[in-house]
């Protein structure tokens, strides 16, 4: 991605080998949705998890610099100190503050733990070539093998991994349903405040005429989840709720035009 007038000078190291279309990550999809947001460019590239500094994706670089960083929300926080990035979050109330924050963490710190189990558990042949898309077979196999037994003891440690597969289920279908909640009514905010806009802006999950930290979040779970057929469970539960797959369809149609892959 680049823009008229401004010098490129991020490159984002992503999981996904298929340059212009979306992989399974919500975060790798939240960092690159958060760099559109704000307008800034960026080069996106197949990554190495060994060069990785925390040895997972998404991480960044500088054209003109040998520094890499990763975390998303450490990658935000060092980009919009530097500059690079605005602070989307700003000019918002304290309360507001906390809603976006909660937001987040109904995404970041619950139902991702649920998602993971899913994908890497329920059904692991269908993740291990999508997770580990580039490596030889038999690397896919070893790989996957680690992968699959790291992944399954963190999960029993975190807690999801003791809970029955209904418990999962009903607690991954109720953050999707109080999600949609929030976009439902973010919706109608929007279009009140700015009711001069075009029918098929994007609307913000704080119901703002801008979008926030959150948004960046909430776009790269749904989109995350829409293109991933490791997790059929949450694909199906996304399309069933209509407000998500329209807030991700405007999203994508105004920042992500030139991505393939979002077919709903």
């Amino acid at each position: 991605m680049t823009a008229s007038g401004t010098a490129l000078r991020l490159v984002v190291y992503r999981n996904s080998p298929v340059a212009g279309k979306y992989g399974s990550s919500p975060f790798v999809n939240k960092l690159e949705a958060r760099l559109r947001l704000a307008g800034v460019p960026y080069r996106a590239v197949f990554g190495s998890k060994k060069q990785a500094p925390r040895g997972k994706f998404p991480y960044v670089g500088f054209e003109d610099s040998d520094e890499l960083l990763s975390d998303t929300t450490s990658i935000f926080r060092r980009l919009v100190d530097d500059g690079i990035l605005p602070d989307l979050n700003a000019n918002l109330t304290p309360t507001q503050k906390a809603q976006d924050l909660a937001v987040r963490a109904l995404l970041e710190e619950k139902l991702y733990f649920f998602i993971v189990q899913e994908r890497w558990i329920d059904n692991y042949y269908a993740m291990r070539p999508n997770a580990l898309a580039g490596m030889p077979f038999l690397l896919q196999v070893v790989i996957g093998n680690i992968a699959y037994r790291t992944v399954k003891n963190a999960l029993y440690y975190q807690g999801t991994g003791r809970l029955s597969a209904e418990e999962v289920r009903v607690l991954k279908q109720e953050a999707w349903e109080n999600l949609a909640a929030i976009l439902a009514e973010a919706r109608i905010n929007s279009q009140s405040a700015a009711s001069q806009r075009s029918q098929g802006d994007p609307f913000w999950v704080l119901g703002g005429t801008q979008p926030t930290e959150a948004d960046a979040v909430v776009y790269g779970f749904i989109i995350g989840n829409l293109v991933c057929e490791a997790g059929p469970e949450s694909r199906k539960m996304v399309k069933s709720l209509p407000v998500l797959v329209e807030y991700a369809k405007r999203i994508h149609s105004q920042y992500f035009g030139d991505y393939t892959g979002l077919d709903v």
